[in-house]
């Protein structure tokens, strides 16, 4: 009987044992996953569950006994210290061995993390990446606490408006220039900065961290300009990094930041498989990596289907989302290298999309509180059309009307 292994129980995890069963693949089906839990969603971590909205159950993915029911075998708190390729042999922590048939790398991103000698491992100091650091950081989210922030991306922005709700005196430090810098136009920054500064949020751009200060837990930071600040805990939230360490020593080759794959999911090994933050796939002629949910759920199920022969490529369709005290910003599409900015006010009060354009081409769409824009500027995109630039800023265009020109 044919048995497939995955190694990595979250978001791509999950999806793709669960279209394993859907599309009726009947061999053995093993997912292994480090965390004591069930596959769970990551993004409420810094937003509901955190703000204590949400429950720990409701979290999960699917039910702890879905698993059993569809004859998957879930193995938690199980770590993977080895991959021999040539042998199909999967060795855990203490020495067991699983043989495959074919295996799909889901394992996620780490978050990055500051050096121990500036006081990266003094207690107090959190990223937010999975169950274990929510649950640690959730008692400080205190009326009166103060908290330093470190990192003006969208992970940063989110856990200083849960922060901030709650009564939080926030610090939000930022090396870059600006906030949101790496993926975000300079308008898109300004909007953001606005709505954390009249929510109290002191934002603080082009500082860079010195050391942060304490015995033994943090206490409060010295920053490159030479001010100091007093803490009761810190947030890091510096970005991430594939977890592609196990594929890489298991000769599967690298590429573009994370584990290579081609249109189908598949690595240089024809057994092995990648999807979701760890895997860098071809994107209109580059290769790149694409973290978010929705990429997790719809490259993980097409890597199932062709682990089952379909032989389909996987033609992502990037979209995003963030949420923010009472704003909800989605993104359409990937603006990597836009030279124009196009900003249109949406139908409500404070409501605004900002439209990225390289030449004439449209890349994508920041929505602000504007779902229907979000929507027409997405169909938009995956149905390659550009329409001009001054159409999306003229407030008298019938933007739907656009869909169908």
């Amino acid at each position: 009987m044919s048995h497939i292994v995955v190694v990595g129980a979250g978001q791509a995890g999950s999806s793709l044992v669960a279209k394993l069963r859907a599309e009726g693949f009947d061999g053995e089906v093993t997912l292994i996953g480090v965390e004591p839990v069930p596959p769970y969603q990551r993004p409420p971590l810094s937003k509901a569950y955190l703000l204590g909205d949400m429950t720990k159950e409701r979290l999960y993915l699917r039910p702890a006994e879905f698993y059993a029911d569809q004859n998957i075998t879930l193995r938690t708190s199980v770590r993977v210290t080895g991959i021999d390729p040539v042998a199909k042999i999967v060795t855990l922590e203490g020495s067991e061995e699983i043989a495959y048939d074919q295996l799909a790398f889901t394992t996620g991103s780490h978050p990055n993390t500051l050096p121990a000698a500036i006081g990266g491992t003094l207690d107090k100091v959190y990223t937010v990446r999975d169950l274990q650091d929510a649950d640690a950081m959730a008692p400080h989210f205190q009326a009166g606490k103060r908290a330093l922030i470190l990192g003006g991306g969208y992970i940063g922005l989110e856990a200083a408006a849960v922060a901030a709700k709650k009564g939080v005196a926030v610090t939000l430090v930022e090396m870059g220039e600006r906030i949101l810098q790496r993926v975000a136009c300079a308008q898109t920054s300004d909007y953001f900065r606005a709505l954390h500064s009249d929510h109290g949020v002191d934002i603080r751009e082009s500082t860079g961290l010195a050391r942060l200060i304490g015995d033994g837990a943090v206490t409060g930071a010295e920053f490159t300009d030479g001010t100091t600040l007093d803490v009761d805990f810190v947030i890091v939230g510096v970005g991430i990094k594939p977890a592609s360490v196990l594929a890489e020593a298991s000769g599967i080759e690298m590429a573009a930041g994370g584990i290579g794959t081609d249109a189908f999911g598949r690595t240089n090994d024809p057994s092995i498989w990648a999807a979701g933050d760890c895997a860098s796939l071809p994107y209109r002629g580059t290769q790149l990596r694409l973290e978010s949910v929705q990429n997790a759920i719809d490259q993980a199920e097409a890597v199932a289907r062709n682990m089952l022969g379909a032989e389909t490529e996987y033609r992502a369709k990037p979209w995003f989302w963030s949420d923010q005290y009472d704003v909800k910003l989605q993104i359409a599409g990937l603006n990597i290298g836009y030279d124009n900015i196009v900003v249109r006010a949406g139908d409500k009060d404070g409501s605004v999309s900002h439209w990225y354009f390289r030449g004439d081409v449209l890349l994508a769409v920041d929505a602000m509180n504007d779902p229907r824009n979000y929507m027409i500027g997405k169909r938009l995109i995956e149905a390659g059309k550009s329409p001009a630039a001054a159409a999306i800023a003229d407030p008298e265009t019938d933007m739907k009307g656009l869909l169908s020109a």
